[in-house]
């Protein structure tokens, strides 16, 4: 996270303060924008005035070729390509959390996916079904079948908008081991 001081570029002007922290590997974006990120952003303003008040602070021109630009998530971004690798289909999960929220398709009808739970394959025979096959449904969520592994699904919301755990989805929906996800 950066404090600059902004000029009449995008982005752009002298850095005041930098600060960081962890991602855990299953936070989502709104875990860490909002349990980290904003928090630390408003202590981080409160400290980059403070020095720049007492004229203590330090102004450090942006170095270019480390810079770059990430727009919005927008739908294209979040939608679910079951085909990749497990961790990919988990961090677009994570990634678009709670907006705009990832999202994939059951029986032609947009469904989108919002707390997840990653199952990596330990062995070949381990694998669960085609690749975006519901491989189980249980009390709590649903697994669907991606490269690698599987995702349980623990919330998600249909085309009505009610936003639910994963076992009431699949109840609610008929969804059964067998359907599948991305057609």
């Amino acid at each position: 996270m950066t404090i600059f001081r902004p000029n009449e570029g995008l982005d752009e002007g002298p850095v005041i303060l930098q600060k960081t922290c962890d991602i855990g590997p299953d936070e989502t974006i709104g875990e860490l924008y909002f349990n980290k990120l904003f928090p630390m952003g408003v202590k981080a303003m409160l400290e980059a005035a403070d020095l720049v008040f007492a004229g203590k602070h330090q102004e450090t021109v942006q170095d270019e070729s480390q810079a770059s630009y990430e727009g919005w998530c927008r739908a294209g971004e979040a939608q679910i390509h079951w085909a990749n690798h497990v961790d990919f289909v988990y961090n677009v999960i994570r990634g678009a959390n709670p907006a705009p929220g990832a999202w994939t398709t059951l029986n032609g009808k947009k469904v989108q996916i919002f707390d997840a739970r990653k199952h990596l394959f330990r062995r070949f025979a381990d694998v669960a079904g085609k690749i975006g096959e519901v491989a189980d449904v249980t009390e709590t969520g649903f697994k669907v079948t991606a490269q690698g592994g599987v995702i349980e699904v623990l919330r998600a919301r249909g085309e009505d908008g009610k936003k639910l755990s994963g076992g009431d989805f699949a109840r609610a929906n008929g969804l059964a081991k067998g359907a599948l996800f991305g057609t």
